[in-house]
């Protein structure tokens, strides 16, 4: 009977220890999903601020530099809509080269403003928070930038447009523009303007900026080579197979 009994116990026994040692993977495993979930969205996050951080260092620096702004077809401002006719008028009257200076001019005192401002779009990247990073990763192509123009635009506006102001006198905007404005008023048959010219230039400079940095994340979400690091590599390969 003991023969019996001992294979049984044993059978039993090694049966218990196979189903405690089941439970003990299952609940490591249930602890280690939770674990790789926590970490995973604070990956998610600082893929997505590391990503916006890219569009500023390698797209919005170059807006910076000398013709940034008027060089680059995707962001060069143009004559605002209520100047077209002054410049359409001045190129009339053989005044074509004061018009190309004015544009100039704009888009030159963009360029310093943005040089002085870009810290205020990386402390704004910090403020992301993880639940924002989750919907912002399986958004659109342009997700994490049009989150950071929405947060961001309102103040970055007010912290903007003195810097713009200062800017245009930096490169002598504001005197070549009073000279367009002041020939402009002096021809015949034309009605007077008087444009917020500062107004127009930082919400142009601030679209500029918020386009390259977008231009940056499509590039990241699109284009595999373009992951620059393990962490964006392995953040975004989960929105290449949403």
């Amino acid at each position: 009977m003991k023969k019996i009994i001992l294979p049984v116990l044993s059978i039993m026994f090694l049966s218990s220890c196979a189903e405690l040692q089941q439970a003990t993977k299952q609940l490591n495993e249930m602890q280690g999903q939770t674990q790789n979930g926590a970490i995973g969205q604070t990956q998610i996050a600082n893929a997505l601020k590391e990503a916006l951080e890219l569009g500023i260092s390698k797209q919005v620096v170059n807006l910076t530099k000398t013709n940034g702004f008027y060089n680059n077809s995707l962001v060069k401002i143009p004559v605002p809509q209520e100047l077209q006719k002054v410049e359409k008028a001045l190129r009339a009257a053989g005044l074509g080269s004061l018009a190309d200076e004015g544009i100039k001019a704009m888009n030159n005192a963009a360029s310093v403003a943005v040089k002085e401002a870009t810290p205020i779009f990386v402390d704004a990247i910090k403020d992301m928070t993880i639940t924002d990073a989750k919907n912002i990763l399986m958004g659109g192509n342009n997700a994490a930038t049009q989150y950071l123009q929405k947060s961001t635009t309102k103040s970055l506006y007010g912290k903007f447009n003195p810097i713009i102001k200062s800017s245009f006198n930096k490169v002598g905007a504001d005197k070549v523009w009073k000279e367009i404005i002041t020939t402009y008023n002096t021809l015949p048959m034309v009605q007077k303007v008087n444009p917020d010219l500062t107004d127009y230039v930082t919400n142009e400079a601030l679209d500029g900026v918020f386009t390259m940095i977008g231009k940056e994340e499509v590039d990241i979400r699109t284009n595999i080579n373009s992951r620059s690091t393990n962490l964006l590599k392995s953040v975004f390969a989960m929105q290449d197979k949403k």
